[in-house]
Parts: C-alpha cells; sequence; structure tokens
C-alpha cells in the first residue's frame, strides 16, 4: 500500500514536526476518546495509561509506519505490524473501532499541532493513518479466521481446574475450556484473561501460555503486581491472586503472539530470561522434551532468588530430560545456597564468559533494559541481530528498533 503522490509530499514535509510532538498527540488522544467512549476502557490496560507507556508504544507506531511510507530505506514494518494484530486480537478489538480511533487521533493532532493542521495536512495524515488501519484489521481478520474466532465474542469460558504456588507473589493457573477444546497455538504464544472488578470496571491483561500445547488445557504462569514509585497494585493480577481457585470460570481469548517456536529447525537454541520472563522459556523447554530431546539447548535465567524463581522445579525435570539441555542461574540474594542444576551466580547475569553456539537462535524474556543490554552481549559474541528475538510484557517500546533503542 502507498500513499497518494498528494500525501506522500505533504507527510515527507511534516513528519518531523508530527514525530517531536507524537506522545503529546497520543496522551492528548487517550483521554479525549475516553471520555467520549468509555466503553473502550473494557479493552485497553488502565495500567499501561497510567504509566505512560501505551501512548508512547502507540505514537512511535504511527511514526515508524509513516517514515516505513515515505523512505524506501526504512526498516521493514511488516513484523512490528504483525506483533501489534497479535496484540489486537488477544484483546477482542474490532474492525469498527478503528473509526473511533482515527476521529479522535487526527482530532489530537489539531489540537496539539494548531493552525499547521491545515485541511490537507489533515487529509495527508488520515491517508496514513487509514493505510494503517485497513492492513491492521487485514491481519486481525486473518487471525480470527485461523483461529475460528467470531470477532464480535472473542472470549470464551475456561474453568480453573487446578493452581499451583509457584512463591509468595507467582501461582500457575491449569484452564480448561467450558466447552469445546483448547484451539490450536504454537508455543510461546500468550492468551488475555479478561475480568470484572469488584469496581464496576472491566481490565484485561496478557499471560503467556508457560506449557506446551497439550489439546485440554493451558497454563498460564501469573505474577502478582505490587505498585511502585506511587503506582497502584496489579488490579488483574492482584484480582486473579485472590479469586482465581480451582473451579473459578473466566473469560479467555484465543492464543496470540508472534514470537513463537520454529518446529522446523533443529539448531542451538539459547534461552534468556529474567523474572517472570521464564514463563515463554519454561513452555519452549517443555515443548522440546517432549518433541525434540536431543536439540542442544543454554537457559540462562536471573531472579531475584530461589524462591522467587517461578517454575524452577518443572524445568528442572525437562532440562534433566533431554540429552543436551544446560541451565545457569543468576540470584541476586541467596545464590550460594540455591539447589541449582548447577551453582547458581550471585548477582546479575553476566554472560561475558559463557559459551555460546555462534549459530544459535535466541529467544529473550524479561525488562527492556535486560534485553538491550544481553543482546549487546551476545552480539559481541557473534550472534547476528536477526538471530535474537525477544518478548515484551505490555506495550512494545523496543520494535521500531532495536538496533538503536539502546543508543
Amino acid at each position: 500500500m502507498k500513499l497518494s503522490p498528494e500525501s506522500e509530499a505533504i507527510v515527507k514535509a511534516t513528519a518531523g514536526v508530527v514525530a517531536e510532538h507524537a506522545e503529546a498527540i497520543t496522551k492528548t488522544f487517550y483521554p479525549d476518546m475516553f471520555a467520549a467512549h468509555p466503553e473502550l476502557m473494557r479493552v485497553f490496560n488502565k495500567a499501561n495509561q497510567a504509566i505512560g507507556e501505551q501512548p508512547k508504544a502507540l505514537a512511535a507506531s504511527v511514526v515508524a509506519y509513516a517514515v516505513n511510507l515515505i523512505d524506501p530505506d526504512a526498516p521493514d514494518f511488516t513484523p512490528v505490524l504483525k506483533r501489534i494484530a497479535h496484540k489486537h486480537v488477544s484483546l477482542g478489538i474490532a474492525a469498527q473501532e478503528y473509526t473511533i480511533v482515527g476521529h479522535h487521533l487526527l482530532k489530537a493532532v489539531k489540537t496539539v499541532l494548531g493552525d499547521a493542521v491545515t485541511p490537507e495536512v489533515a487529509a495527508a495524515w488520515d491517508e496514513v493513518y487509514w493505510l494503517f488501519g485497513t492492513a491492521l484489521i487485514a491481519e486481525e481478520g486473518k487471525l480470527y479466521a485461523l483461529a475460528g474466532t467470531d470477532p464480535a465474542h472473542p472470549w470464551r469460558k475456561y474453568r480453573v481446574v487446578e493452581r499451583f504456588e509457584e512463591s509468595d507473589d507467582i501461582f500457575s493457573l491449569i484452564l480448561a475450556p467450558v466447552s469445546g477444546v483448547v484451539p490450536s497455538h504454537t508455543t510461546g504464544q500468550y492468551v488475555a484473561i479478561a475480568v470484572d472488578l469488584p469496581n464496576g470496571e472491566r481490565q484485561p491483561r496478557q499471560y503467556t501460555i508457560s506449557s506446551g500445547p497439550r489439546g485440554d488445557s493451558i497454563r498460564v504462569t501469573i505474577k502478582r503486581v505490587h505498585g511502585v514509585d506511587g503506582h497502584p497494585d496489579g488490579q488483574v493480577s492482584t484480582w486473579l491472586h485472590e479469586n482465581a481457585k480451582p473451579g473459578t470460570v473466566l473469560d479467555v481469548s484465543q492464543p496470540a503472539g508472534d514470537l513463537v517456536l520454529d518446529d522446523e529447525s533443529d539448531g542451538p537454541l539459547v534461552l534468556v530470561s529474567a523474572g517472570i520472563g521464564i514463563t515463554p522459556i519454561a513452555a519452549i523447554v517443555e515443548d522440546l522434551s517432549r518433541r525434540a530431546p536431543a536439540r542442544t539447548v543454554r537457559i540462562f535465567h536471573a531472579d531475584t532468588s530461589h524462591s522467587n524463581h517461578a517454575l524452577y522445579a518443572h524445568l528442572r525435570r525437562q532440562v534433566l530430560a533431554m540429552d543436551d539441555a544446560k541451565a545457569q542461574n543468576w540470584y541476586e540474594q541467596d545464590a550460594e545456597s540455591a539447589p541449582t542444576l548447577h551453582p547458581a551466580r550471585p548477582g546479575f547475569m553476566d554472560l561475558s564468559d559463557i559459551d555460546v553456539p555462534a549459530d544459535a537462535t535466541v529467544f529473550m524474556c524479561g525488562p527492556l533494559e535486560f534485553m538491550r543490554l544481553t543482546r549487546k552481549v551476545l552480539m559481541a559474541k557473534g550472534i547476528p541481530s536477526e538471530n535474537i528475538n525477544y518478548e515484551v510484557f505490555g506495550p512494545d517500546l523496543w520494535a521500531q528498533n532495536p538496533d538503536n533503542a539502546d543508543a
């Protein structure tokens, strides 16, 4: 899809100004849209709104898409678009909601930029938005269709059949459909869980499927979020921590996510995680221990302590069942007393003296700064950037340009 010649010239002339004010535009856009359409608060994550991550992610995505339209040398936007589409499908976003978003987004552009937004400039950026929106609608329609999901009814009922306490704040739920079977999914994907909170609000949150494909159930592993720096505790994770017991019925989305294990490859894997980022790693290791136990796998995990290392016993069993799997952990506290596969190292993860296969495919999951630093170390060891894959919990503030994100 291409911009019209008239719009292309205008977008080239104004892209810098829009990029400079993009975050201010999105911060204006969200409150205005929610005031007019409060029902959309049932779709958007209030926590990401409160800490400003969602406006930043939207601003970065729209600007990156516009640059992709006007600059033939810009990075391919397709992977970013696909990642956004997966996020939207997990939240049950419908095509008609793009009209609402488009109206309020262009209104915010005019509010922030004022008289600089002539009718011609408004028309050009409206064209950018709808090229972006229609591409997402098409990709999301395909994902809904492949999963057999009616976009008008994106949530399915699942019952909690088992619960396991991983630590004081981390717990795993085994979820089974109330009727039917678990939709087919790929190792590494996630689902959203939507809950009706005591204050009358409904909020969705996305959680990795921390088990390999099972057919009759899925496992999700959830960390109860405690508020820091003045932010409140996580609403959904706290509700689930207190209320999700065997027998509880939850609204669950179709599986989604583009960071998935390639079933065709048998090359070496390096799996890197920190904290609750262990969840997609656990799913990958469980899957491989069943399907490809001879595959070379190296697992590196960082955590605050052994007692907070979620899914440790599960991972230990899987690693011991494989022919060439090795794990190394780093704990900030009490590393010397942790009963690990190999002695845990104290402090933060440091891969500088760790041997990794140069031809390995890497999967990372953890805080952004952790993954940026780890990526630098792995690239210095000779692993090409295109071999390094990552998952972000929440809005993806890295996807548009990971090579420059840590500059």
